[in-house]
């Protein structure tokens, strides 16, 4: 880390409605610049904090925040975050990658800025080990041919990494005018003659030695960037039989797949149990041309060696050769059972603000919107909202949604049918946000519970069935049809209108003013993969409040003539209707308001109980009854009903 901030606090202060009290919730960020690499890349692709998936392979951020990238050129420019907190001494960091983030929220990473893992991609394709050793030190050339998914290492010398490379391409290094050549392979290869070493008395003697087999490793342990384990420690090893205990463990910091680190193990074994055999041989002064690293055969003998080292005594050059092994063969191996990080793309806010009856059994005391927000990526968690009563003037900031919400729109509307008798004909059909949103079927005693319920445009419905179709969408049947009194909205729907999942955990609720009723509420959603915020609109027609519409019109017809009009009263705080006892009235008084419509003139009555007279006068043709139930907060929808005209025998 090359540059941080302090925490940056944020307090914001919400209600949920009217009479409620006040949360202050407090949050924290931090910005901060990361030095990834001496060189200039090409970009960066996933990012991980604290083994979490920060950033997808598709941009995406899982947690909000602001990120620049700066790849390093020559002429990059200083980064402006910066240079505003530190002036102008702020270095532009030319030559060098670093990846700035602009108010990372921290609170899933406990309140501190976390570890960090970068995928960098600095090159197209894999690279060979050869390359890297060119782009670290300019005087290495030659070729290897171990090629890796990518390379990382910091600190140390520059000697130390090389000497890391060659170890795991099974390379050496051979010096070459000013420089040294990286080789992997003989190549041309020279002829030298073991003159031997000549003893008093007892002629010419030749050196081979054979070091005892508890020198070589019994096992060796190759530790690696495993990409098959988002770029998690991997360990593969390689194990020979026979005596020794010794374990050799050697830290390669490329990326590799299991087969290839396998691989890498097996030859640095083979490598190891052929260094055992050691030879020295005497050659005449024509031989002081020889360098180490070079690759010769000895005159008779089958077989290249490589010159470890060299001496010159006497006029007698002296070389110390160790086998060259042949590449070992690809070997197989697995990274094992890999539980990766899910990618899921967040996706954009889907936010849907309704009003609907309430769903407790209480009555509400205020009018109430709801919000269910979803998004239309299956890693989309939540958003910061805010809504407005007023039509912008003021915003009131409401905290974020709920869990994600199964959402989305109706594709073919179900014919309507009667609140009274379960719909086994119709369904509905809805396309659902993303194909990761389920739903499932409920039984009549999980239907009687509440399960299943649903908002189709406005009206609340409940399903006993529901089928998937493929990709997101379902075809929804069983119904029960206008609950909590939205039979009004039975059949009305068209295609595109909203389906909402009610599900207790997934929904804000908003009690607002009485004043708010009549009027359009704005609610703005802002997610972790909107480029701007989303917005929808709630018209408050006071459905969570007015009492729902009276049920069971009818009539009698009176010896003068006159009609009787009865209806039976429904109660927003009574729906479970339970036998032998009266619904709770939920109002302050029982009170309806009864329009008679005669002709082209209409009247209102009011009443107290649940029945009205029209008169015998009144019935020279067909008349229109219309009941509303009176509330504390407004009237319910009219329930109508047609008299006939009175028909007076001859």
């Amino acid at each position: 880390m090359i540059w941080a901030t302090d925490l940056i606090e944020t307090r914001a202060s919400s209600r949920s409605g009217k009479g409620q009290p006040s949360t202050s919730t407090y949050s924290y960020a931090a910005s901060f610049a990361v030095l990834l690499s001496a060189r200039a890349i090409l970009g960066v692709g996933r990012i991980w904090a604290e083994g979490k998936l920060l950033r997808g392979a598709a941009g995406d951020f899982k947690t909000a925040a602001g990120f620049r990238l700066h790849l390093g050129g020559e002429d990059q420019a200083v980064d402006p975050l910066i240079a505003s907190a530190e002036g102008l001494a702020t270095p532009a960091y030319r030559g060098a990658a670093y990846a700035v983030f602009e108010m990372l929220q921290l609170a899933d990473f406990g309140n501190r800025i976390p570890s960090l893992t970068f995928e960098v991609i600095a090159d197209e394709g894999s690279v060979l080990v050869s390359t890297i050793a060119k782009v670290l030190a300019g005087e290495v050339s030659g070729t290897a041919a171990l090629a890796v998914g990518g390379f990382a290492a910091s600190g140390g010398s520059v000697r130390a990494v090389l000497e890391i490379l060659g170890q795991a391409g099974g390379a050496w290094f051979a010096p070459s005018g000013a420089g040294l050549v990286m080789r992997d392979v003989a190549g041309a290869t020279v002829v030298v003659a073991d003159e031997g070493f000549a003893v008093e008395g007892k002629g010419v003697r030749r050196t081979r030695a054979v070091a005892a087999i508890e020198t070589v490793p019994r096992t060796v342990t190759v530790g690696y960037y495993d990409a098959a384990r988002d770029y998690q420690a991997g360990v593969q090893r390689a194990r020979r039989p026979g005596a020794g205990v010794r374990d050799d463990r050697v830290e390669v910091p490329a990326v590799l797949e299991a087969g290839a680190a396998k691989t890498v193990a097996e030859a640095m074994l083979a490598r190891a149990e052929a260094g055992r055999v050691r030879r020295t041989i005497a050659a005449g002064f024509g031989a002081m041309v020889i360098a180490p690293g070079a690759c010769v055969t000895i005159a008779g003998e089958g077989g290249v060696w490589r010159v470890s080292d060299g001496s010159i005594e006497g006029m007698v050059t002296t070389l110390g050769l160790v086998p060259l092994v042949a590449a070992s063969l690809p070997a197989t191996a697995t990274s094992g059972r890999v539980s990766g990080a899910v990618d899921a793309v967040v996706g954009a806010t889907i936010v849907r603000a309704f009003e609907v009856p309430g769903l407790e059994e209480a009555p509400l005391s205020a009018p109430r919107m709801t919000v269910v927000a979803g998004g239309t990526g299956a890693a989309w968690r939540q958003a910061a909202l805010l809504y407005s009563v007023d039509d912008g003037v003021s915003w009131v900031a409401a905290g974020v949604t709920a869990a994600p919400g199964v959402l989305g729109t109706i594709a073919v509307v179900a014919p309507g049918a009667p609140a009274t008798l379960v719909d086994l004909r119709g369904a509905f059909e809805v396309v659902l946000a993303h194909a990761g949103m389920e739903l499932g079927d409920a039984d009549a005693a999980a239907l009687d519970r509440g399960v299943n319920l649903a908002l189709l445009g406005d009206e609340l419905m409940q399903f006993g069935r529901a089928e998937p179709l493929g990709g997101a969408r379902w075809r929804l049947s069983q119904l029960l049809r206008g609950r909590r009194g939205t039979e009004a909205a039975a059949g009305v729907q068209t295609v595109g209108d909203r389906f909402v999942l009610l599900e207790a955990g997934a929904a804000r609720a908003f009690d607002l003013p009485v004043s708010v009723l009549g009027r359009e509420v704005r609610v703005i959603a802002s997610g972790v993969g909107d480029d701007a915020p989303v917005e929808t609109r709630c018209v408050m027609r006071g459905a969570s409040v007015v009492p729902p519409s009276p049920v069971h019109l009818r009539f009698a017809t009176e010896a003068d003539g006159s009609a009787t009009v009865r209806w039976t009263r429904r109660s927003r705080a009574g729906w479970r209707w339970i036998d032998g006892v009266d619904a709770p009235l939920a109002e302050e008084v029982e009170a309806y308001r009864v329009t008679v419509t005669d002709g082209g003139t209409s009247r209102d009555v009011d009443v107290a109980e649940p029945f009205a007279s029209i008169t015998a006068a009144e019935r020279t043709g067909s008349v229109g009854i219309a009941v509303r139930q009176r509330g504390v907060f407004g009237e319910s929808l009219a329930a109508n009903l047609i008299i006939p005209e009175l028909i007076v025998p001859a």
